[in-house]
């Protein structure tokens, strides 16, 4: 593993082995156990798309692990006038160890990787979130103690966080079970890769998705970026709010699953959330594991 760009760059026994290392890693934070893996590194994370759990988590993870970590906003770097993200990777790459970059296109983040010369992360793109994904599968895997054979259902809009969820869970042995409207279906790259798994379903009914599922994720229906789309939205996914009447279709005990932030009301309903509020903070905090994993992991293989 060269870099974390998409679900897709990963194997099982990748995505297994960055799954083992953060539960081992969590193991030692509860118990503290120092893990200075990175003393004397330094990692720089590229925002341009503000964050909570991204920014918070991987600023904490690189102080944990003995690094520094340098918060870099597209406000205060020359990309935000016009440098090309070339020339910005080129740059970067002589000063630092690691990069970690949240923006909106997938592009910018393979020119990092592809101009630049050190390891680069994908801290979310509009295509894919494969550190929340990875934080996703270590709660599910956590809760089941496996994800062979565990169904997971996907309802509401075919977004970055559908695309990880389909790639990682079928790459681990999971059934996946994906509930979008039309005209808002996961990427067509994505349903190309999931053609070769049977233990795959696309459909525009949230009821039949979500029957006998072990596992229901949910996401917000405009993500950063589609505020304009807003209305639009909240009418193409009536139907789509994970309630009691949905969740009664699913396996009893189902967990659930939010990357956050969470519009309660909208594609959850205020119960539903707290009634999996520890589940859904259990998987926020695994984000500081897992991502902890993969900078492990990407700076061995330097």
């Amino acid at each position: 593993m060269k870099h974390l760009l998409t679900m897709q760059d990963l194997s099982k026994g990748e995505i297994m082995e960055i799954l083992d290392l953060a539960d081992q890693l969590k193991y030692e934070r509860k118990h503290g156990i120092s893990h200075r893996y990175l003393e004397g590194k330094s990692v720089g994370l590229i925002f341009q798309k503000s964050s909570t759990r991204t920014r918070v988590s991987f600023e904490t993870g690189v102080y944990q692990l003995g690094g520094q970590a340098l918060f870099l906003s597209s406000r205060d770097l020359q990309i935000g006038r016009g440098e090309p993200i070339q020339d910005t990777a080129r740059v970067l790459s002589r000063y630092l160890d690691l990069l970690m970059i949240r923006t909106f296109d997938q592009k910018e983040v393979e020119d990092l990787a592809r101009y630049g010369s050190v390891p680069v992360i994908n801290g979310l793109t509009d295509y894919s979130h494969p550190c929340q994904v990875l934080a996703d599968l270590m709660t599910i895997r956590e809760r089941y103690a496996t994800l062979e054979g565990v169904k997971m259902c996907y309802i509401g809009d075919g977004d970055n966080m559908a695309n990880s969820l389909i790639v990682g869970g079928l790459l681990t042995g999971m059934d996946v079970s994906v509930a979008t409207p039309k005209g808002y279906e996961p990427h067509v790259k994505v349903l190309e890769f999931a053609k070769a798994y049977p233990s795959f379903s696309l459909t525009t009914d949230p009821a039949k998705a979500i029957q006998d599922a072990d596992v229901v994720i949910t996401d917000t229906w405009a993500s950063m970026g589609m505020e304009e789309e807003k209305e639009i939205r909240q009418k193409a996914f009536q139907g789509y709010t994970v309630d009691d009447a949905l969740m009664s279709l699913a396996k009893p005990g189902a967990m659930v699953q939010h990357c956050l932030p969470a519009y309660r009301g909208q594609e959850i309903t205020e119960k539903v959330f707290e009634d999996h509020a520890d589940e859904i903070f259990e998987e926020a905090e695994n984000r500081l594991h897992v991502q902890k994993a993969v900078m492990v992991l990407l700076m061995k293989e330097e």
